[in-house]
Order: C-alpha cells, then sequence, then structure tokens
C-alpha cells in the first residue's frame, strides 16, 4: 500500500472506488488499524460513489511511530498534570489534513469510529474549510460525564499486551466479542481471524499507549463543536459497552443541526449487519453538503 507525507510524519494509506468521485476519509480509533475499517464497508461506500480512503493513524499500523518520544504518565495525566503528553488530538486531525494535501483533497467528507469520532469532532472545529461532511460514529464530546465505559469493556481496554501471537489472537477474540454487537453477533472464526489479521499486520502497543494520553489530555470539546456548521451525523449503538449511548447523544446535541441515528443492538462495533444503514447515514450527510 502506498503511504503519504503528511505533517512531518508517513501515514500508510489505501483508496477504494473512482479518484472522480467525492472524496471520503476513514479515521479509526484507539490503537485500531486502517484494516479495522473492513474491506467489505469501504467497496460498499465506494460503490454509493465516493473515493474512500482509509489509513493508518500515527503511532500505529504501518504509519510513522513516535517512539523517539518519552511515555507519557497517564496517573499524572488523570491528576491534571499533562507535561507528558506527547501530542493531542489536533495533532492528529492535523495528520488528516496533510493527508488530503497529499492526494490532492481540497476538501472531503469524513467519517471517524471511537477516538476517530473524536478526530473527526477536532476536524471540524479546527479545520472546517477543508470538510464537506462529517459523521462521528461510536464517539462521545470528551466531557467525562458522558459517554462512560463498563467496568468489564474498560478492562479490555487496560490489560497487559499479549506477548506471543497465540495469547494475542485469544485475547484480541475475546475483546472483539465483549465489545461487540449482541443484535450482530461475529462469528468465532470471523473474531480469530480479525484478531490475527491485526497481529500479523502490525503490534505497537506504545503507540496506543501514545493515543490515550492524547484522548484524555485533549479536554472537552462540548462548547466549541456548537460553533460547527457543517452537515453532521452521529452514530451510536444503543448497546455499547465502552461508550456508552449519551457520548453519541451529547455529540448531537452540542452540533447545530445534526443528525442522530441510535441503532438498536449495535455495540462498539462495526457489525456487517449494519453497513447498509451506517452507508445510508453517510449519503444522505454527504447530500446535504451537496444541497
Amino acid at each position: 500500500m502506498p503511504r503519504a507525507q503528511a505533517n512531518e510524519l508517513e501515514l500508510e494509506y489505501e483508496t477504494f472506488g473512482d479518484p472522480g468521485d467525492p472524496p471520503l476519509v476513514l479515521v479509526m480509533g484507539l490503537g485500531a488499524q486502517l484494516i479495522t475499517w473492513d474491506t467489505g464497508l469501504c467497496e460498499q461506500l465506494a460503490a454509493r460513489r465516493f473515493h474512500v480512503v482509509r489509513f493508518d493513524n500515527r503511532d500505529i499500523g504501518l504509519s510513522t511511530y513516535l517512539d523517539h518520544l518519552p511515555a507519557p504518565d497517564l496517573a499524572a495525566l488523570l491528576s491534571g498534570n499533562l507535561a507528558t503528553v506527547p501530542y493531542l488530538l489536533s495533532d492528529m486531525a492535523a495528520d488528516a489534513v496533510g493527508l488530503f494535501d497529499a492526494l490532492g483533497f481540497a476538501k472531503a467528507h469524513v467519517v471517524g469510529a471511537s477516538m476517530g469520532g473524536m478526530i473527526v469532532q477536532q476536524l471540524a472545529i479546527d479545520h472546517p474549510d477543508r470538510l464537506l461532511s462529517v459523521t462521528s460514529i461510536m464517539s462521545t464530546t470528551g466531557d467525562p460525564a458522558v459517554g462512560r465505559a463498563e467496568p468489564a469493556a474498560l478492562a479490555v481496554l487496560t490489560r497487559p499486551p499479549a506477548t506471543t501471537r497465540a495469547q494475542a489472537i485469544e485475547e484480541g477474540a475475546a475483546a472483539f466479542r465483549a465489545l461487540g454487537s449482541p443484535g450482530y453477533p461475529a462469528t468465532e472464526e470471523y473474531l480469530r481471524a480479525k484478531a490475527a489479521a491485526q497481529y500479523d499486520r502490525a503490534v505497537h502497543p506504545e503507540g496506543t499507549l501514545r493515543q490515550t494520553a492524547a484522548m484524555l489530555a485533549s479536554g472537552d470539546r462540548t462548547e466549541r463543536l456548537r460553533e460547527v456548521r457543517l452537515p453532521f451525523a452521529v452514530i451510536h449503538g444503543d448497546a455499547d459497552p465502552l461508550i456508552d449511548v449519551s457520548g453519541g447523544k451529547a455529540t448531537a446535541d452540542a452540533v447545530p443541526d445534526a443528525e442522530l441515528v441510535v441503532l438498536p443492538g449495535m455495540g462498539h462495533d462495526l457489525p456487517r449487519g449494519l453497513w447498509p444503514e451506517i452507508a445510508d447515514v453517510v449519503v444522505r450527510t454527504a447530500a446535504r453538503a451537496d444541497g
């Protein structure tokens, strides 16, 4: 796959569809590689006449690692000391703009999932002139009073990294199962194959730690989201154990004229059974930009 020079980094990316169609850039979440956007979903979006781009955020997958930066002190961060935070979500949003520049996109539609939703919210705040529309999926505003995780889901994220491939596949499949959609359960074979693909492509827990610090240190976006004037949609599952649906509702409440779509039975993933509905929302939101 190609790499783009962006914001003094190299970002690994992949495209789907006709380059003559409007660009749609997909931004993934915490520690999640571009392949977390399932190829089938990308192809469905491309079939809806988008030029789809998925990419690895900084510090993950096959994009540039920032291992020269010191490891963040999360305990200090939670007490309010930001001295060890290596970068913020605003820097990750600037990476996406750098990707736009490298690919020749004056403007693009963006879709973000989980922390990726936070990044596209930050894009809407910092770079509204580069966006056509925004869809934020299973995300939140940064307000600690909303979008809280269930203890069992939080434990999945705070588990020590696996030390072997077999352990990574076992624990990865268990994590996907714990966070997934109860209304759209995936097969064990699919979950294990997904975990194996993630492990075999890249393993970089240090980057996930730095991304965690960026997310925690970036604060509450609510007031600045009230200033956004872009076609904006929020998708959230009513069974999300990692970011409670209140996070999605707060996001939609903050952004003027945002559409909120709550999907029954959806957890903290993008289940195949909901791809058509997710694509419908993205298309509808993009059409508001054309209108």
